[in-house]
């Protein structure tokens, strides 16, 4: 994937307005953690690894603008964009990850001057920026060794280069192995509420002439019940200590109907989106997002005004229902609280 998903220029974060995909494509510039912040919010930026990159630039960004304040204003400043980040979002857990990171640098860096402390920030955060890649790279040598050649993939959600550093999660192994020669075509259902997977999803697979196919959500039980489903390949925002995984709604759907049909049900995830603090997915705090992405689309309504609306985001899927976490220390079958612990030793 040659878009850059996010990008420095000038001082500044660049960020793909998401929101606009594919209709229009175009940077948005932000220059503070509150601009930051924001764009996390809005879904200008999503995808738990993305959104992690965003905050870590975010922090950077703070102490870029405090740097000529007195140190108590910095460490003040400073504070109040870390809080601010922190309450953009609360599902995925990258995000808390990444600012406990940044977090880490200021402590080693207390005693030195608001310029050099700026400057460390903003290579801590080239550096998050980087490791994505990587790790995503790693992500997807492991998982391509689990696709058959000529399978057929069905993904949910989008958890591409759009919603990474770049080469993605669930994509990136898509990815890898198209790279390693395989002839791999993919099943995008459209993603109901925000359509991740119609508008962001079926564009990347296309860019790259990856065959894909769009089918709305409640097509998937039929394409399996007729066998032309080989494996299932989603992200995550948060997995839990137990393996459970927190994932865009309407992943425990398709999770449950790849077990009726024996399909393998594999979630691409890196170790930074693991939440060993977090017993099971049923401590994993779930976003309940504005009604307004359920009853219309952009200036198209079409449910009756009046109507109460639900939105939780994401819903958990039990680990008994994956067949395997593909992280970037290889792959984890039947995931349990031990195995996955492993994955954090030595």
């Amino acid at each position: 994937m040659t878009v850059e998903t996010l990008r420095w220029a000038n001082g500044r974060l660049e960020m793909v307005d998401q929101r606009t995909l594919p209709a229009v494509f175009e940077y948005i510039a932000y220059d503070s953690a509150a601009s930051v912040a924001e764009g996390i919010r809005g879904m200008v930026v999503r995808g738990a690894p993305a959104i992690g990159v965003a905050a870590a630039y975010g922090v950077a960004l703070e102490a870029l603008r405090l740097r000529g304040e007195s140190k108590a204003d910095f460490k003040a400043g400073l504070e109040a964009g870390f809080k601010v980040l922190a309450a953009s979002r609360p599902t995925a857990v990258n995000l808390f990850w990444a600012l406990e990171r940044m977090r880490q640098v200021c402590s080693s860096m207390v005693g030195q001057n608001n310029f050099a402390v700026a400057e460390r920030l903003l290579a801590e955060a080239r550096e998050v920026f980087e490791e994505d890649i990587r790790v995503n790279r790693a992500m997807g040598g492991y998982g391509a060794e689990l696709l058959s050649d000529g399978a057929r993939v069905l993904t949910h959600c989008n958890a591409g280069a759009l919603a990474t550093a770049g080469h993605g999660t669930a994509l990136g192994v898509i990815r890898s192995a198209v790279e390693a020669g395989k002839k791999i075509s993919v099943i995008s259902d459209e993603t109901r509420p925000f359509l991740q997977g119609a508008r962001l999803t079926a564009w990347e697979m296309v860019q790259e002439n990856i065959p894909v196919t769009l089918i709305t959500d409640n097509m998937s039980g039929y394409m399996m019940s007729r066998g032309e489903v080989d494996a299932v390949v989603v992200g995550t925002d948060r997995v839990a200590g137990n393996g459970d995984v927190a994932n865009k709604i309407g992943t425990y759907m398709v999770a449950v109907l790849a077990r009726r049909h024996g399909i393998p049900f594999y979630v691409a995830c890196p170790l930074s989106t693991i939440d060993m603090s977090i017993a099971s997915g049923a401590d994993i705090p779930i976003e309940e997002r504005a009604s307004d992405e359920v009853t219309g689309f952009r200036e198209c309504q079409w449910a009756a005004k009046g109507v109460q609306v639900r939105n939780p985001a994401f819903d958990i899927t039990p680990a008994e229902l994956v067949t395997a976490l593909i992280t970037e220390k290889g792959i984890v079958h039947q995931p349990n609280r031990e195995s996955i612990g492993s994955l954090f030793s030595g």
